[in-house]
């Protein structure tokens, strides 16, 4: 990736939570990096510490009990974790933006859907007359397919989807530079999942965004994105490009991943579960955190962290095994 492409660069971040009950080592020197406009999904199962990821690169990491430790969040050159509060709130909602898991509790119940889209055009646009912003809150409704003739209704009075709409139209307001989407379609009805990521997408393009997709839905990764990262107990250890990781997967996780989907064109007589669970978070083992679930392990495995290793231009794998199979071929 050339520098002026590079949009996004995480370089080490360490972020723990210091609880009553153990310090939660939620991500561990975790490194990666994005470039314009693409789109990166980012997989891993519930605690992996992907939505710890989202919320570190805009800094809404809540403090106590969390902490980042280590690492740096490059930004279009800056490092996010360098500037003060307000600087990060010039940032939030206008730069970059956050889709959050769930639209119910994302939206002020007492104030109209319009206001709720004006309140952040205003907090990011310069002697802006009322006028103009409620003419863009309207247009924002309009593009994500909502009459703007709603602006003035309630959440309430929107279903679930439509209230995702809204959630979108806020996020795109002021057509930020990189889009963070948290699982955006996990409360939604399987029926209408497609059509909220679809105009995700088409809007992304639109607007020439970047995305950073956090879902557990390899069908959805294979449908919208152009590079995946599989997570694991708060580090990558997984990149590729979407044929690296669906046609040539290397970590035996992400391999797990691939072999309990379903598929309609493969002969399967039996799908193969991934045995075990994710380790507890504040007792990491202290080699490769896969390592108890894994049937390739082998002593090294249980003693030491593996360094990342290059397959190819594009792909980048976490595992002793993926080293000995890149040294024989």
């Amino acid at each position: 990736m050339k520098p002026s492409d590079e949009l996004l660069s995480i370089e080490k971040v360490t972020i723990h939570y210091e609880t009553e009950d153990g310090i939660v080592h939620a991500l561990n020197e975790i490194s990666l990096s994005m470039k314009k406009g693409e789109t990166l999904g980012l997989v891993g199962e519930t605690g992996a510490g992907k939505t710890t990821l989202a919320k570190g690169i805009l800094r809404l990491i809540p403090s106590p009990p969390g902490v980042i430790k280590q690492g740096r969040i490059v930004f279009e050159g800056t490092d996010l974790l360098s500037l003060s509060e307000n600087q990060m709130r010039a940032i939030r909602g206008n730069s970059i933006s956050m889709i959050f898991q769930d639209p119910m509790t994302s939206l002020n119940p007492v104030m109209p859907v319009g206001d709720q889209i004006m309140e952040v055009v205003e907090a990011h646009t310069k002697n802006a007359s009322k006028e103009e912003m409620y003419q863009q809150a309207c247009d924002m409704l309009e593009m994500v397919g909502i009459p703007a003739d709603r602006s003035h209704e309630y959440p309430h009075q929107f279903s679930g989807g439509m209230k995702q709409r809204v959630i979108i139209a806020i996020a795109l307001a002021c057509n930020p530079t990189l889009l963070i989407a948290d699982e955006p379609t996990t409360a939604l009805d399987v029926t209408i999942q497609a059509q909220v990521l679809d105009m995700i997408t088409a809007l992304k393009s639109r607007l020439n965004t970047a995305m950073l997709l956090i879902t557990h839905d390899l069908g959805v990764v294979a449908q919208n994105c152009d590079r995946v990262a599989i997570m694991y107990a708060g580090q990558v250890i997984e990149l590729g490009t979407l044929q690296d990781i669906f046609k040539n997967p290397r970590h035996p996780y992400t391999k797990g991943l691939l072999g309990s989907i379903p598929s309609l064109t493969k002969n399967v007589r039996r799908l193969s579960p991934i045995k075990g669970l994710m380790p507890d978070p504040t007792d990491l083992p202290p080699g490769c955190a896969f390592a108890p679930r894994c049937q390739y392990a082998t002593e090294i495995c249980t003693r030491s962290m593996p360094a990342t290793y290059t397959v190819s231009d594009t792909h980048q794998v976490r595992c002793v095994l993926a080293k000995q199979e890149v040294n024989h071929e």
